[in-house]
């Protein structure tokens, strides 16, 4: 057995708050007594810590999180509670923007059944997903938003989850360097304003939202708003829901039923 103990004063010393909880977790990741040394060093660099042991906890499931990939963050498990209490057993779930697939896979482990597809424009995030989403039956298809994901989809996806992108693009510079430096850019820059993408996804509903469907987003409270009315300008009844407690917030968009005449 290693023991982590003699680590945790390096860890505290390099800034890391819950140094002792993070010895644990490097010591039990750990093969040998060099590769704790090893992987105790990479995180002292500032490497994050999910990247140096490889996986990440979300939603009470260890997800696997490859080098470079964004990192599941815990107020995301907020959206997955909301998208959860929307769907039902045997829903067409799409997950936009899905980094190591962690939402979707959350999504497949809280309800019975679902039909689960998930998209990523990042290589790395795609290869790290197709790892994570094969435990729930999952696709997994590389390209920018709706473009890799099947046409026989479109129009029949109950529920629409993007965990998008939304920092400002000079907002970036004011970011941990545990994400500014080690995750993808392309993760985590939303544009001007941070609603480049959030407009993207918007824009196609439509297309690929059955009636009655649901598009759920993660965004900032500041920025929950202009979603709101993003959401609302593409035919969308949008509503914002709030969890303090994680400072998560999540803009809800519902698809209004057809009239019985055009269904």
């Amino acid at each position: 057995m290693i023991n982590e103990t003699i680590y945790v004063s390096r860890l505290r010393a390099a800034g890391c708050v819950f140094a002792e909880e993070e010895a644990r977790l490097l010591a039990s990741a750990a093969q040998t007594s060099d590769d704790l040394i090893t992987m105790v060093d990479r995180r002292i660099a500032g490497l994050p810590l999910e990247h140096v042991i490889g996986w990440a906890e979300f939603c009470g499931l260890k997800i696997a999180v490859d080098p470079g990939v964004f990192v599941p963050r815990h107020r995301t498990e907020f959206l997955v509670r909301q998208a959860a209490a929307l769907a039902q057993s045997g829903a067409v779930v799409v997950d936009l923007c899905c980094g190591s697939g962690a939402v979707g896979i959350a999504l497949a482990a809280a309800l019975e059944r679902i039909e689960l597809h998930a998209t990523d424009i990042d290589p790395a995030a795609v290869r790290c997903a197709r790892r994570n989403v094969t435990s729930a039956s999952g696709y997994v298809y590389e390209g920018d938003l709706y473009e890799p994901l099947p046409a026989i989809l479109r129009g029949r996806v109950n529920i629409l989850v993007a965990n998008a992108p939304y920092v400002p693009t000079e907002a970036i510079r004011l970011l941990p360097p545990e994400a500014r430096i080690h995750e993808s850019l392309v993760a985590l820059d939303g544009g001007a304003d941070g609603l480049n993408v959030q407009r993207r996804v918007a824009a196609a509903v439509p297309i690929w939202l059955a009636p009655g469907g649901h598009l759920l987003v993660e965004t900032s409270q500041r920025q929950a708003p202009q979603t709101a009315k993003i959401f609302a300008s593409n035919g969308l009844i949008p509503q914002v829901a709030r969890l303090d407690e994680l400072d998560a917030t999540v803009v809800i968009g519902t698809r209004p039923n057809l009239p019985a005449n055009e269904s």
